[in-house]
């Protein structure tokens, strides 16, 4: 997408230097724009473990490339391991730690080994961004019916977290038909959710969808069953980091609460993600798919910027503990559709694997 008129890819090898991996370090928008440098698999495994990447798609492709700079170093296994413990919750992690696994198993010397581990890691962000970018053609009927319905009034979507192309490698998944209905003359509005504790809605939904030129109004996390019960949301749409094959959906902490109220008051709620998403092997995703618990701290304080300088302030007694859960879970009744790469499909075992016949079985 565009950034002051260039356009980024999230993630992306150096020009002229293959051994660095540029990325765009997240902690410091939407008042900064920072291009960090990644030489080695501790620096990767750091970037994703403190969210300078973060987003299903992005975390896949950042270990990929985390794979290819596993090459250069003395232990491939041991780099995997590190990069397989840094975000317990995302399953493109694995899914991507484990395909260059298998091709770097099946080159033979160093020199292949690196070759096969760049090529599939380009492959890797590049299917990131076409399935990102199929997803918007898919969901932008769901936008362009909504409009015809409302005699072409401007269509109101809410959205949790941030699942744009700051989430991916482009396009993004939630926001991806969002921006091709935007594109194609079809006026919507977005309410985004602040998505506290680490305000990825505010700080980046907010950000891209400006800079894309998105009418939208940030509101605070708990505004959302208040507005879809004035009918003022015509539809949620949000991302996932893990699905279940029995449509069971994984979203940053909130996404739940949002799902009640849209059952509640009739609102139909959409999740968008690639099939690199999907979970192939769990079916009770309240039970089965790990919650990332991270530090306290993110809940204890608050960060922003002053002056030029990023600042932390606390907002919590000095001596309160703090939980912070970063996902929760969906269960597929309330959720109205899954927007695929694929299709739209119903958020149910039968439904998905109609769409993704390959996978019966596995």
């Amino acid at each position: 997408m565009n950034v002051h008129g260039q356009h980024y890819r999230t993630i992306w090898p150096k020009p002229g230097d293959e051994r660095v991996i540029q990325l765009i370090d997240q902690r410091f928008l939407p008042h900064q724009f920072v291009i960090e440098e990644v030489r080695t698999v501790a620096e990767m495994a750091a970037a994703i473990r403190e969210m300078h990447v973060r987003g299903a798609g992005l975390i896949g492709a950042a270990a990929g490339y985390g794979m290819y700079l596993a090459t250069f170093e003395p232990d491939v296994m041991a780099a995997a391991a590190m990069l397989r413990a840094t975000r317990p919750t995302a399953v493109n992690l694995a899914w991507a730690i484990d395909r260059q696994l298998r091709k770097i198993s099946a080159a033979g010397s160093a020199d292949e080994k690196q070759r096969v581990a760049f090529q599939t890691a380009r492959e890797i962000a590049d299917e990131d961004a076409e399935y990102c970018r199929r997803i918007g053609e898919h969901g932008i009927e769901l936008i362009r019916r909504l409009s015809e319905e409302k005699s072409g009034g401007p269509i109101n979507i809410l959205t949790h977290c941030n699942a744009g192309w700051l989430a991916f490698v482009d396009y993004g998944s939630a926001t991806s038909p969002i921006y091709a209905a935007h594109d194609a003359g079809i006026p919507v509005h977005v309410w985004v959710d602040e998505t506290r504790p680490r305000s990825q809605g505010s700080k980046l939904t907010a950000w891209e969808l400006g800079e894309h030129g998105v009418p939208h109004t940030v509101i605070a996390d708990n505004a959302g069953g208040h507005l879809m019960q004035r009918g003022k949301v015509d539809a949620v749409m949000v991302g996932t980091d893990r699905t279940t094959f029995t449509g069971d959906v994984a979203n940053k902490i909130g996404t739940y609460l949002k799902a009640l109220a849209a059952k509640d008051n009739g609102v139909p709620f959409y999740v968008a993600l690639p099939s690199s998403s999907f979970d192939w092997t769990i079916r009770d995703g309240v039970n089965e798919i790990p919650i990332e618990e991270r530090g306290g701290e993110e809940v204890s304080y608050a960060d922003g910027f002053r002056a030029g300088e990023r600042m932390e302030v606390r907002v919590t007694p000095e001596h309160s503990p703090a939980a912070n859960f970063g996902f929760d879970v969906t269960p597929r009744q309330l959720v109205t559709g899954l927007i695929t790469e694929r299709g739209i499909c119903q958020a149910n075992e039968q439904s998905i694997l109609r769409l993704f016949p390959e996978h019966r079985g596995s």
